[in-house]
């Protein structure tokens, strides 16, 4: 199953890539994600990488509702992955894997809310990510925590094999809208 996932995610990047360099929609936050955000909760974020779907509407509203903003940070592969307060103002470090990431001296925090990347989603919305396991072992962490994928239409699938360890999603929100199982 292993290479069956490798070809997959390969596949699916594929797809996202050349549906990114076509698509000039934005996500737009949804009236459920709206409904959730307040100034006491804490919202997780992601700076996106490549052809990622971009969160920024939604981490503009969180910010715009008072909410507390985080993004991951990553020390090394196979570790914990942390969600550290961020602003719009603080730095962003370069990190493993590529992505970009708020100093690790930053506080922190547990979010209520989780904006996740992803390289495919399934009508059960079981979520295929970049394969480290980071995202599954933070929800783990965090059971209580509201998971919205952030993902381009094209890369919802029927249905993706999954491991036990893999845990899905509440939702997933794209340039159509929100998508439920």
């Amino acid at each position: 199953m292993r290479d069956d996932k490798r070809a997959l995610r390969a596949h699916m990047r594929a797809e996202r890539d050349a549906f990114a360099m076509e698509c000039d929609s934005v996500i737009v936050p949804p009236a459920d994600y709206l409904a959730r955000l307040s100034p006491d909760i804490v919202v997780a974020s992601y700076i996106p990488v490549g052809s990622e779907a971009d969160p920024t509407p939604l981490a503009a509203a969180a910010r715009a509702a008072g909410a507390t903003l985080t993004l991951p940070h990553v020390a090394q592969r196979g570790g914990e992955m942390r969600f550290l307060a961020w602003t719009d103002s603080d730095p962003l470090m370069p990190g493993t894997f590529g992505i970009r990431q708020p100093d690790a001296d930053a506080p922190a925090l547990n979010p209520d809310i989780v904006l996740t990347p992803l390289v495919a989603f399934d009508d059960a919305l079981n979520r295929l990510g970049q394969g480290a396991g980071f995202y599954d072992r933070a929800f783990a962490r965090l059971p209580n925590a509201w998971r919205l994928g952030i993902a381009w239409s094209v890369q919802q699938l029927l249905m993706i094999d999954c491991d036990p360890w893999d845990v899905p999603l509440h939702a997933v929100v794209t340039e159509r809208g929100m998508v439920r199982a």
